[in-house]
């Protein structure tokens, strides 16, 4: 009788622990997402539908073309950058934070419905991070801690592309700044890369095992504990991961930012309007490295629009600059393979082109 009354108290306390880390998770995620997120676009959807503008480009600003490289221009950029993204990247590292401290791994891994094999798994990754809306880096801590709890590389990639390429506001915004080809373009090539190269890229390096990288770090591996044993576990777990995901990730972002900021002179070149498919493989590329806050592709796209760039370079920039960034693959590295985020980086450098080619068609 001890030793059944024993396992009946352990499952009670581990049904309590259950509940009240997932508890814990969405207090934050609530909290985090409708202070940076949620209440922030519900203020500016109606001023974006009412203006038909996002606002400058945050390349060149008020001027006509980007700064030359300088170690001013990187600061400006930096500073500016840093205003209009503090917010998702803060909300990012307390979603990071209480994933690892307070959501239980089976809690997490039946989110992302793991159990239910890759296509299903990729499809709730992708469904996931609609709620988040956050840009490709705010997304990056996160898509690191969902990764090394156990979700499954195509999901938890899923995840990290879903949240900038899916954003359903900036899709709005979209569709009332811009003409309806870019929309489309954005929805057809966005659901390419975040359900199909996701999962596409899950097969070929083996990705049905939940950790496959050897250099992640032990104590996020499958032995780590469901869920925190009494609050003031989870708390010291939380201010843990979170002082760690803060020292490991915002250094090396802020220098990546302040390079890319300072180049962006030489990166978006005024005479690209003259130089043909040489332009859009140029801003393929260039949109897949360069990093922007959620919606700085629609004033930038409209202010080389105006310069008399054509639509095939311009094309090329749907997608690429809201999906990925140099700082954010940089980012992730520490919990997938340096091949995947190559792999990544290439997909989406390639769906660029065809975007740029499907924009020209539909026009």
């Amino acid at each position: 009788m001890a030793t059944t009354d024993t396992v009946t108290a352990r499952a009670g306390s581990s049904r309590r622990a259950m509940l009240l880390g997932t508890l814990g998770f969405a207090a934050v995620a609530v909290a985090a997402l409708a202070w940076a997120k949620w209440l922030p676009y519900a203020e500016k959807v109606p001023a974006v539908v009412g203006s038909h503008t996002v606002g400058t480009s945050i390349v060149n600003g008020d001027a006509s073309t980007p700064p030359a490289p300088s170690w001013q221009a990187a600061l400006d950029y930096a500073l500016v950058y840093g205003r209009a993204i503090w917010p998702a990247m803060v909300a990012g590292l307390l979603l990071a934070a209480s994933v690892e401290a307070f959501l239980p791994r089976r809690r997490l891994l039946s989110m992302f419905q793991r159990h239910r094999g890759p296509a299903v798994s990729t499809v709730a990754g992708g469904a996931l991070s609609m709620p988040s809306m956050m840009c490709t880096c705010c997304a990056a801590p996160v898509a690191v801690s969902v990764r090394k709890r156990g979700v499954p590389l195509s999901s938890a990639l899923a995840y990290w592309l879903g949240n900038p390429v899916l954003n359903p506001v900036v899709l709005v915004f979209m569709a009332v700044v811009l003409p309806w080809q870019f929309v489309t373009v954005r929805v057809i090539t966005g659901a390419v890369l975040v359900f199909g190269v996701t999962m596409l890229i899950g097969r070929l390096v083996g990705a049905r095992k939940a950790v496959t990288d050897p250099a992640l770090a032990p104590e996020y591996d499958s032995s780590t504990p469901d869920a925190p044993a009494s609050a003031r576990d989870a708390a010291r777990r939380f201010l843990r991961t979170l002082v760690r995901l803060s020292a490991v990730l915002l250094p090396e972002y802020l220098i990546v930012v302040l390079l890319l900021g300072g180049l962006r002179g030489w990166l978006f070149p005024a005479g690209a309007a003259e130089w043909g498919l040489l332009a859009v493989l140029l801003f393929a590329v260039v949109g897949t490295l360069f990093v922007i806050p959620t919606a700085g592709e629609i004033p930038i796209i409209q202010g080389l629009a105006l310069a008399g760039v054509g639509l095939g370079p311009v094309g090329a920039l749907i997608l690429t600059l809201p999906a990925l960034s140099l700082p954010s693959m940089l980012m992730i590295r520490r919990a997938f393979p340096a091949r995947v985020i190559a792999a990544t980086g290439v997909c989406v450098a390639v769906l660029g082109v065809v975007g740029a080619g499907l924009l020209v068609v539909l026009s």
